[in-house]
């Protein structure tokens, strides 16, 4: 009996140290570089899906105001423009932008435009939506400016609704402890 409660207890450390990181994947940024989110090692991170034509596009201006708050506190925000929900992010990498620094002075990490959801969803969103790999919980990105929250490590710790503003005390608490 002591042996099967010891394999057990080693099963179940296996399992949670493999479970997956934020850290294993490489992107394009919105000019077509290479973004390695191993380069953020130790920092907290938003990552957020972002449109140009939905209610919810003046949420960037209070992103902006919350990474330039806490940018030299060891937190990011890495934006991924996606034409997800209505067509509401119609236009290419450059256009989107342009239209991100003039009406909100963007300047946060913003990536190159994917997918969130369907058959052709972006495999950072399988790790930050299905708990096999992110470890936390089962997910799905409801509308734009979905909200992810990583820990210093690159474990998903919180999915924060669209409607939820990002200078929401659930957030600021969450990235000040």
């Amino acid at each position: 009996m002591k042996t099967l409660f010891i394999l057990i207890a080693m099963i179940a450390m296996m399992n949670s140290s493999d479970k997956e990181t934020i850290y294993q994947f490489q992107v394009k940024d919105i000019q077509g570089n290479d973004f390695d989110f191993a380069s953020l090692k130790g920092k907290k991170i938003m990552v957020v899906n972002t449109a140009s034509k939905c209610g919810l596009t003046p949420q960037y201006e209070k992103l902006e105001a919350l990474y330039e708050k806490y940018k030299d506190k060891n937190f990011v925000i890495v934006g991924f423009p996606a034409n997800d929900f209505m067509s509401q992010e119609p236009g290419s990498n450059e256009e989107i932008e342009s239209f991100c620094k003039m009406n909100y002075g963007v300047s946060f990490p913003m990536m190159s435009k994917i997918s969130v959801k369907g058959k052709d969803m972006h495999p950072v969103y399988h790790f930050l939506t299905e708990k096999d790999k992110n470890g936390l919980e089962d997910s799905k990105v409801e509308w734009n400016f979905q909200k992810y929250l990583i820990d210093e490590n690159g474990h998903l710790e919180k999915v924060i609704s669209p409607r939820i503003q990002p200078d929401h005390e659930s957030i600021t608490s969450w990235i000040e402890k």
